[in-house]
């Protein structure tokens, strides 16, 4: 038996955890001093109506080695080999924190830690892939191989309805981010190389999602894995944008998911996400 372990910022439900047989290990969560936990859809919904009205960021922190090693040493009694799948080192020290707690462990060598270089939708479908190629008998060597082979063709992009949250943090001047709220830009970001990027600034959400089928369309979709789509907050939005997609596309295995916390720090509420795999 394979244990996989992955981490909060794959946005996989406690609920959804126990139901795959998988473990999270979660970042902490603090906001205006209060510890959040973020184990359900409900606990998803009640952060963003936080942050709507927060005057500043959330802290993130990623776990501590020894939450590893706990889970280390239970598989070492029950005899299970375990394979770790983190959040993007380019976001987070949490694959550090994974590796470290692997040299640690009396049991080394049958613990492998995977840097999936994503977050959310594409870290959930690395999490989702590793299980299906468990479930088939494929051994762990087997599964890091192809993990690492598909996360490298995997991509994940959204439109952020806001520039308050980027301005919050830093990451751009507040004069441009009066400029942009006065001018409705809608940033359009994607993960690439283990970091978030801008790809385009659109005026409108409609912009945006034209901008996000452009990337979709740079190259073939791999159709042996589902399209995933995301959403902060407003449920009823996503599904409009995934029916629409679909519809546009004629996709035939298409999945919805929320975005937590982790992610949803930096881009807020009213974010549409879409992640896929390109053909080889």
């Amino acid at each position: 038996m394979i244990r996989i372990v992955t981490d909060s910022a794959a946005d996989i439900t406690l609920a959804e955890a126990e139901k795959l047989e998988i473990e999270i290990v979660p970042l902490k969560i603090t906001f205006e001093g209060t510890e959040l936990k973020q184990e359900t859809e409900a606990d998803y919904d009640e952060f963003f109506e936080k942050l709507k009205v927060a005057s500043e960021l959330p802290i993130t922190s990623r776990p501590s080695p020894n939450q590893y090693i706990e889970i280390f040493k239970d598989a070492e009694k029950k005899g299970q080999e375990v394979l770790v799948l983190t959040l993007s080192s380019g976001l987070s020290g949490t694959y550090e924190s994974a590796v470290l707690a692997q040299k640690m462990s009396t049991y080394k060598e049958h613990i492998r830690v995977v840097d999936t270089k994503q977050a959310i939708l594409t870290q959930r479908m690395l999490v989702e892939y590793a299980l299906k190629l468990r479930d088939s008998g494929e051994n762990l060597e087997a599964i890091v191989n192809k993990i690492e082979d598909v996360r490298e063709r995997i991509v994940v992009c959204g439109v952020v309805d806001t520039l308050k949250y980027l301005k919050m943090g830093g990451r751009i001047p507040k004069s441009l981010a009066f400029i942009g709220e006065t001018l409705k830009i809608k940033p359009v970001i994607i993960l690439e190389n283990t970091k978030l990027r801008e790809l385009a600034k659109k005026r409108g959400t409609a912009a945006g999602k034209k901008r996000l089928y452009q990337e979709f369309e740079k190259e073939s979709v791999d159709p042996s894995f589902p399209v995933y789509f995301g959403y902060t907050l407003n449920r009823k939005q996503g599904q409009e944008f995934m029916k629409e997609t679909v519809e546009k596309y004629r996709l035939a295995d298409a999945k919805l998911f929320p975005v937590g916390s982790v992610i949803g720090t930096h881009v807020g509420p009213d974010c549409l996400a879409l992640a896929f795999v390109r053909e080889k």
